[in-house]
């Protein structure tokens, strides 16, 4: 990683007395995102669909699964301030080639485990007057090939947000998006194109910083979202990707 990844979390206490349940934090954006909350005074519940050192299993898939860990957060801490739901797959294939058993894959991932976990959190950010920080991507706001399922997905993850966002707004809950472009992750590098793909049509994804984003800058941004800093910022997607969409 270079200068910019390696740079200290400022010393802030934004998070003090907050409770933050995490999706998809075994690795990557997800472990960045707790570590971040974390340094900054929260007491992180780390989840994830697999045991990678995570505090509560979680299948964002499957609504049940949903309710126990948030169920889980509420009977050790007795109260959830934040929601960050990260959790997410990808899969390149060729429009045509792409399975539907694969689609349904990355939709129930990606967009409806984000809704489900989200409901499932619901009734206890209410009480908290609390913040959601969903995780939505650039090729939610313009397309990449060979992405179809995964482009679907975080652009029903935008919408999602904005609707939340527009009907807890009175309640005193804020929801909001970040969208990442290329973040150096396991995710991206065990990313593979599909044979016979045509690198020029992926040339409109890069950066004009010419360099990956670290799943730490997006931690920053998650912070922000969630903080107080943002009080009256909801419904918003704060797209991180180096001028890529520009």
């Amino acid at each position: 990683m270079g200068a910019h990844a390696d740079a200290t979390i400022p010393e802030m206490t934004r998070f003090a007395g907050k409770v933050a349940l995490i999706s998809g934090a075994a690795s990557g954006i997800g472990a960045a995102v707790a570590t971040r909350l974390e340094a900054e005074g929260a007491t992180v519940v780390r989840s994830d669909v697999r045991d990678g050192g995570v505090d509560v299993i979680c299948d964002v898939r499957d609504p049940e699964s949903c309710a126990a860990a948030v169920a889980f957060v509420l009977e050790r801490h007795g109260r959830m301030d934040v929601l960050a739901n990260v959790a997410g797959i990808g899969v390149s294939r060729l429009i045509g080639e792409l399975a539907p058993e694969e689609w349904r894959e990355v939709i129930d991932v990606n967009l409806t485990g984000t809704f489900l976990l989200s409901q499932s959190a619901l009734p206890a950010l209410l009480d908290s007057k609390g913040v959601i920080v969903n995780m939505g991507s650039v090729a939610g706001l313009r397309a990449t090939p060979y992405n179809a399922a995964y482009c679907a997905s975080k652009g029903g993850v935008i919408m999602l947000t904005k609707s939340m966002a527009i009907e807890l707004a009175k309640a005193g809950v804020r929801v909001n998006a970040v969208c990442p472009g290329s973040v150096d992750t396991p995710f991206l590098r065990n990313f593979q194109l599909p044979d016979g793909a045509d690198m020029s049509l992926l040339a409109r994804a890069s950066s004009p910083m010419g360099r990956l984003i670290d799943p730490t800058e997006v931690a920053a941004a998650v912070a922000y979202l969630a903080s107080d800093d943002a009080a009256t910022v909801s419904g918003t997607t704060l797209v991180i990707d180096g001028a890529a969409t520009a």
